[in-house]
């Protein structure tokens, strides 16, 4: 067999450090202090990683060093290298949060980026302030890029993460209705359910949790109005103010939505099964001390569950 330039780099496992510290750091000088090398050393051992890959692997931008397509497809296999150089030699390397320089890739909603995104920011420039996120649409594609390193982490609910993933429950949802605090005929905090079915709607059809509500309404033979579906929540406050329409949302979206005095929380008034937000990753990164961090952080912000075992077959 034919050997890679993988296989032979694998014979010297300080390039294959750096080339993880600098896709993680997205910095030269950040990787020599990290890895204690002179600036020369680094330079040396990049063009080494250049013309082994024969690809530029990194380039300076404005904004940092940034990774080319081809080592972004590079990092995963170059992370399992190390991952099994480290439990060969027993090596379990620390993760200093105040000091590291690291990006790590997570998938969510829309609607997380209003509810769960800013606690995890604060918390992470406060802890880490050069950790860096990068946040991925959870999508039909969130299982390959899970197995990948396309993204690390992924929050919501995602179906489909059998073999091969892990999984830790946050918290579970129920669904709210939200009206406009004037609503003509909706008073109060209640509506019956010919009331409910009565008023125009709106549909958001972000994620898998739209597929979960008209799915519950139509076991039960209910059918709404529904004259505005829109792709995601941007907008949805200020259109539920300034009309008679109702939209019917997870409750920490609404809750969230509904700090906006203009609107008014609403029981929903139908049968609506309710879901588990949890936080998935591959097995491939499950040992990772970073990632540990990671996923540790996620549940001491908005853990209210016991964690669930591996999926794995």
């Amino acid at each position: 067999m034919m050997a890679t330039p993988l296989d032979s780099l694998g014979r010297d496992t300080r390039l294959l450090t750096l080339f993880e510290e600098l896709y993680n750091g997205r910095s030269m000088t950040r990787a020599a202090e990290k890895l204690r090398l002179s600036q020369p050393t680094v330079s040396i051992w990049v063009s080494k990683l250049r013309r082994q890959f024969g690809d530029p692997l990194f380039v300076r931008t404005a904004g940092g060093v940034r990774a080319t397509p081809r080592a972004d497809a590079l990092i995963g296999p170059v992370r399992d290298v190390l991952e099994s150089l480290r439990r060969l030699s027993g090596e379990a390397p620390a993760f200093d949060a105040a000091r590291a320089a690291r990006t790590f890739r997570i998938a969510m909603t829309d609607a997380s980026h209003l509810t769960l995104l800013p606690l995890l920011l604060a918390q992470i420039r406060s802890r880490a302030p050069d950790v860096g996120i990068e946040i991925h649409p959870i999508s039909p594609h969130t299982r390959r890029d899970l197995e990948e390193g396309r993204a690390e982490l992924a929050i919501g609910n995602v179906a489909g993460l059998e073999s091969g993933f892990h999984e830790q429950r946050l918290y579970d949802q129920d669904f709210i209705c939200l009206v406009s605090a004037r609503h003509p005929r909706i008073r109060g905090s209640t509506m019956t359910v010919k009331e409910y079915l009565q008023e125009a709607h709106i549909g958001v059809l972000s994620g898998a949790t739209y597929s979960s509500l008209t799915s519950s309404l139509a076991m039960q033979h209910l059918k709404r109005r529904v004259l505005l579906e829109l792709p995601g929540y941007l907008g949805v406050a200020e259109i539920v103010a300034t009309t008679d329409m109702v939209v019917t949302v997870p409750r920490h979206i609404g809750e969230t939505i509904a700090e906006d005095t203009k609107l008014r929380v609403v029981r929903c008034p139908v049968r609506i099964a309710g879901f588990t937000v949890k936080v998935y990753w591959h097995d491939r990164v499950h040992r990772d001390p970073g990632h540990k961090w990671l996923r540790s952080l996620c549940l001491e912000i908005y853990g209210r569950g016991a964690a669930l075992p591996s999926r794995r077959r």
